[in-house]
C-alpha cells in the first residue's frame, strides 16, 4: 500500500505529473484533521497517509500516489451545519465566549457563526435562544485553540 508522505496544493503540480490519473477524495471536517490512517479515493483507489502533526487538509490539495500514477485532490464534504448571524459586536463577543468556553467548533464567516450541527451546539444555541438557520456547507473550523489544555 502506498503511503503518502507529504501534500501538493493542486496550483504546485509540475507537468511531470501532466499523465497520472486525476481523482477525488471527499473528505468531512475530522477526516480532514487526521494526518495519519488508511484513506480511498472516491472511485476506490487504497492508499495511507502519513503527515505531519497539525495538518489540516484543504480543499484543493493533492496525494501523490507514485506507483498507482494518481493524483488525489482532497475535496472538502458539504456536511450539515447550523449558522448564526449576529448583530452587534455585543452579540459576536458574547456567541464567541459562549462557544469557547464550552470547546465548540466554529468556523467564522464575515457576517456569521457556522457551527457543524451536533447535540452539544444545538443545546447551547436554544439555551442562548440564538436565532439559528440550518444549512449544509463544507466546514472548516477557526484553529485557534491548537494545543490547548486545562492542566
Amino acid at each position: 500500500m502506498t503511503i503518502v508522505e507529504q501534500v501538493l496544493p493542486i496550483v504546485e503540480l509540475g507537468s511531470e505529473y501532466s499523465t497520472y490519473m486525476r481523482d477525488t477524495i471527499t473528505l468531512a471536517w475530522d477526516d480532514r484533521r487526521q494526518g495519519h490512517g488508511r484513506r480511498t479515493s472516491d472511485s476506490g483507489i487504497e492508499f495511507a497517509i502519513s503527515l505531519h502533526a497539525g495538518t489540516v487538509l484543504k480543499n484543493g490539495d493533492c496525494f501523490v500516489l507514485d506507483p498507482e500514477r494518481a493524483i488525489i485532490a482532497v475535496q472538502e464534504a458539504v456536511q450539515p451545519v447550523y449558522v448564526i448571524r449576529p448583530r452587534t459586536s455585543q452579540d459576536w463577543a458574547y456567541y464567541a465566549y459562549h462557544v469557547g468556553n464550552r470547546h465548540q467548533s466554529v468556523m467564522i464567516g464575515e457576517s456569521e457563526l457556522i457551527f457543524l450541527q451536533n447535540p452539544a451546539v444545538r443545546s447551547l444555541l436554544d439555551q442562548l435562544h440564538v436565532h439559528y438557520t440550518v444549512d449544509a456547507r463544507p466546514f472548516t473550523a477557526a484553529l485557534a485553540n491548537i494545543g490547548h489544555s486545562h492542566e
